[in-house]
């Protein structure tokens, strides 16, 4: 048990090793009480519709770096690099209006 502790308080002394894990934005689900995913948009203000070759896919927020998927009566949102990767996502059209 005493090396157990010992190993502990080594490796919390680590130079550069973070003793809390980074902050990462994670995905998350939200069911559309009342609506299906044709009528997203007029349902919710904050979804944007991506482009016609991506259907259920919409842009949450103002910007472009929240994108989400609709599965029947939920909505998948997650950022974009995770979503997509980081090789696919900035080719992805934005219209941040």
């Amino acid at each position: 048990m005493k090396m157990l502790w010992v190993l502990l308080l080594v490796l919390s002394s680590v130079p550069g090793a973070p003793a809390v894990p980074a902050q990462r934005h994670s995905c998350h689900k939200r069911l559309l009480r009342e609506h299906g995913c044709h009528s997203v948009p007029a349902g919710t203000d904050s979804l944007r519709h991506v482009h016609d070759a991506l259907p259920h896919h919409f842009w949450e927020g103002k910007g472009c770096q929240v994108i989400c998927y609709c599965n029947l009566n939920e909505l998948l949102c997650c950022p974009k690099d995770i979503f997509f990767g980081p090789k696919i996502s900035f080719v992805i059209p934005c219209n941040s209006q």
